[in-house]
């Protein structure tokens, strides 16, 4: 008799998995208080387009992610400290570093703004910046001599060398770094723009592919000068409904402007505009998603999984 190959076994995939997972039901149970530090005006602000956010989702996942950052921070604080007794030498005060990986239109942006606003609230870390990675993109023109237009947000459209060496100098001590400026509404980099980070206790790098493992040719990642790295993680089917939900309403706003980069959708019959998103999302973030960013999952601390709605339905937490 034929032996019947064994299915999936979901108790050796959880002992196999890096993360512990945890539901939302027991992480909301974690928070050490009720007090939500942010008003609902503040989170109409910090809401990006088309993303949900409301109070109860900040107290019952992002409140107690930002008090297990605080553990962290401090822990690593001492760390430091630790080191540089043992070695002898007064340790240079570093910022702790966080990267915010996931695809376009998961939501990773309003993540990023509410735990800069969430641990800016604790004593121990009143200083934090927000950087993207969107700056780092080379300029339009350089994209378009080198045929790199279509690839925009691939890794191949950044210029990783200036990104991991801006990293690299926070990361170092560096009192005052700085970073391009990038415009969504031009889509380009600003000439002259920049992002000035002036030792600040936390800095957030928050992109596409800042989880990735090192490039062709390079040593180290830039995931290597990080501190924890949250991975912003849904179902393909549901990023893909909130990317044309969201191309939808930057259409009868930002893209109104004549300055816009895409102020053409605004111009062209709805039907047409949203055939151009689908051919923009299955020709180039999809395929993005799936080549370079959905992969770098596995190299997260802490991945949020989303349903719909953008609710985070599960926490997967890296083991220690």
């Amino acid at each position: 008799m034929n032996a019947v190959p064994a299915g999936p076994n979901p108790i050796e995939n959880q002992a196999v998995s890096p993360f512990v997972e945890i539901s939302r039901n027991d992480w909301a149970e974690l928070a050490k208080t009720n007090d939500n530090p942010l008003t609902e005006l503040e989170i109409e602000n910090i809401r990006g387009l088309g993303d949900f956010l409301d109070l109860a989702e900040v107290a019952e996942i992002y409140l107690p992610l930002s008090q297990l950052l605080n553990l962290y921070v401090t822990t690593t604080q001492q760390l430091h400290r630790v080191s540089g007794d043992f070695l002898d030498r007064t340790a240079k005060r570093t910022p702790f570093i966080i990267g915010v990986a996931g695809s376009v239109a998961v939501g990773k942006s309003t993540v990023s703004r509410l735990l800069k606003e969430l641990l800016s609230r604790w004593p121990t870390t009143p200083s934090v910046a927000l950087v993207t990675t969107d700056g780092f993109l080379y300029p339009n023109s350089v994209l378009e001599e080198k045929g790199l237009m279509t690839k925009k947000g691939f890794p191949e459209s950044y210029d990783r060398l200036a990104l991991l060496k801006f990293v690299a100098d926070i990361k170092s001590g560096k009192e005052i770094v700085k970073a391009p400026l990038y415009s969504h509404l031009t889509y380009d980099i600003v000439r002259g723009g920049e992002v000035v980070v002036n030792s600040p206790d936390v800095v957030i790098v928050e992109g596409l592919n800042v989880l990735q493992p090192p490039g062709l040719g390079q040593e180290v990642a830039l995931s290597d000068y990080f501190d924890f790295q949250i991975y912003v993680d849904a179902p393909t089917d549901e990023i893909e409904s909130w990317y044309l939900d969201r191309f939808k309403q930057l259409r009868e706003s930002a893209f109104r402007n004549p300055e816009s980069y895409f102020h053409k959708y605004a111009e062209m019959p709805i039907d047409e505009a949203l055939d151009r998103a689908k051919e923009i999302w299955r020709t180039i973030n999809l395929p993005n998603l799936l080549e370079n960013i959905i992969s770098t999952k596995s190299r997260a601390t802490l991945v949020l999984q989303k349903g719909i709605k953008h609710r985070v339905e599960r926490v997967l937490l890296r083991k220690i």
